[in-house]
């Protein structure tokens, strides 16, 4: 057997194995499983529904954002500066967007792809920036404001720096490798 094949059933059988190894734990532990669980779903819910205002805030936010042509103004402003980078405009919207919503990201990602190809160098660079970046504004927003907290400048600052690394590093290394 292959080094490739033992991964692939590793990969296959990890998840469950953790699950079970799980239930066998809390079993002899004597943790009723099945109260907990449902104990667990129940605070689950309550957090979903306590999630909803800051969510619709963020979204509408987003929308007057793209909505209104500031994200193209700013796209223009900044363009010359960083062409002189190797950062193509067209990937500016989704380095703007990528760390507001994961899903106006996507968007934009796919509108990347559809018009310049996967196998682009923005298709590829617009690949590489969503698995390298996170969407800091929206786990602030929603997550941090779901549970309370209000001091976020630290995060704010670390998460925002963390995004323009991976943004700069997904148009080097996609430069470097693709170019």
């Amino acid at each position: 057997m292959d080094l490739y094949a033992i991964i692939n059933v590793i990969s296959v059988w990890i998840v469950p194995g953790l699950i079970l190894l799980a239930l066998i734990y809390a079993y002899f532990r004597g943790v009723k499983v099945f109260d907990t669980f449902v104990e667990g779903a129940k605070e689950g819910f309550g957090m979903s529904v306590r999630l909803i205002p800051f969510l619709v805030g963020m979204m509408v936010a987003i929308g007057l954002f793209r909505g209104s042509g500031a994200m193209e103004l700013l796209s223009s402003l900044i363009e010359p500066l960083l062409s002189h980078l190797g950062i193509p405009s067209d990937i500016l919207p989704l380095a703007f967007m990528r760390p507001a919503s994961g899903s106006s990201s996507l968007a934009i990602a796919t509108e990347i792809m559809n018009i310049h190809g996967p196998d682009s160098l923005l298709g590829r660079m617009a690949a590489t920036m969503q698995g390298s970046t996170d969407t800091t504004l929206y786990v602030l927003t929603v997550y941090f404001g779901a549970v309370g907290i209000k001091k976020i400048r630290y995060a704010l600052i670390v998460g925002l720096i963390a995004d323009l690394a991976g943004i700069l590093a997904s148009v080097f290394i996609c430069n470097l490798v693709f170019a």
